[in-house]
């Protein structure tokens, strides 16, 4: 039997770890509890005062958080710097300049990051900022979603020689841009998705067929998604050429179901996921949203 003292202390545990959860759903959180302490955080922070940064912040056995708002800047970042703890990490509507991802360093275990629509149209945001992130040595996971940055985004992930998943899509990369991920020399996932046209421009495309060529280099890919182009089965030499591919996933692409299956005729020891693409689709996606 266990001595009273460590009953009390266990209770006392308990009733503080409620105080905290109490705490954070105050914010509007939702919050998941692991044994008794915080561990997965979901927030909206647009209302966030400093001081709710501060009080989020302070609940450093938080492993998971999804957290959105442009209230995220290079003033209030730092505010979270006491979760030490954080593995995963997913965000929308930050709004950080270049510098502002130095802090980042912070997170030293953080092993999948997640930026969607990263300063949309922000000029203070060139992407370059990125390379600060070289600072994460656990960091095997990155999306990069949604953003009026471009090829110096890519130069900068490029230099996180220690990613092995990368998803991009809805960017201003250009053709260009792709070799930037022959860097990447432990890739093992790619997801690549198309780049969103500028209004009132004519934007180069960032994904073709001839970008396959350069995704044939990565030979240590074994999951590879593409998504939101049009392709055929010219792209067979270039699949083949990845002799560590198991899983290739076409989604949301114009290609007809005579190259999918010549596709997987070709690479018996990967598996083919597609998803046809409706006409409907097509017309709304590829040619009037993405100009393709």
């Amino acid at each position: 039997m266990k001595p009273i003292s460590y009953c009390l202390f266990a209770l006392v545990g308990c009733l503080h770890a409620a105080d905290d959860s109490t705490a954070l759903e105050k914010l509007g959180a939702k919050v998941i509890m692991t044994k008794g302490i915080v561990t997965q955080v979901q927030v909206k922070c647009d209302a966030f005062t400093e001081a709710d940064f501060r009080t989020l912040g302070s609940f450093t056995t938080i492993k998971d958080l999804t957290i959105s708002g442009k209230t995220i800047t290079d003033s209030t970042l730092p505010l979270l710097a006491g979760l030490t703890n954080l593995e995963r990490l997913s965000t929308n509507e930050i709004q950080l300049t270049d510098e502002g991802y130095k802090h980042f360093a912070a997170f030293q275990r953080l092993t999948s990051l997640s930026l969607f629509h990263p300063a949309f149209r922000s000029k203070s945001f060139t992407g370059r900022g990125l390379a600060h992130l070289k600072s994460l040595p656990k960091l095997e996971r990155l999306t990069f979603a949604g953003s009026t940055t471009g090829d110096a985004a890519l130069e900068a992930i490029g230099q996180l020689t220690q990613l092995k998943d990368f998803r991009t899509w809805h960017t201003a990369q250009t053709q260009a841009g792709n070799t930037q991920l022959l860097n990447l020399k432990h890739l093992t996932g790619l997801r690549l998705g198309q780049r969103l046209p500028e209004w009132g421009k004519d934007t180069p495309i960032s994904f073709d067929e001839s970008t396959l060529a350069i995704i044939a280099k990565i030979t240590t890919l074994e999951s590879l998604e593409l998504t939101e182009a049009r392709l055929s089965a010219k792209i067979i030499p270039h699949l083949k050429a990845l002799p560590k591919l198991t899983k290739l996933k076409i989604e949301t692409v114009d290609i007809s179901s005579e190259d999918i299956e010549a596709i997987q005729a070709a690479l018996p020891n990967c598996k083919v996921d597609h998803k046809p693409i409706s006409e409907a689709d097509k017309e709304a996606t590829l040619v009037k949203k993405l100009r393709l």
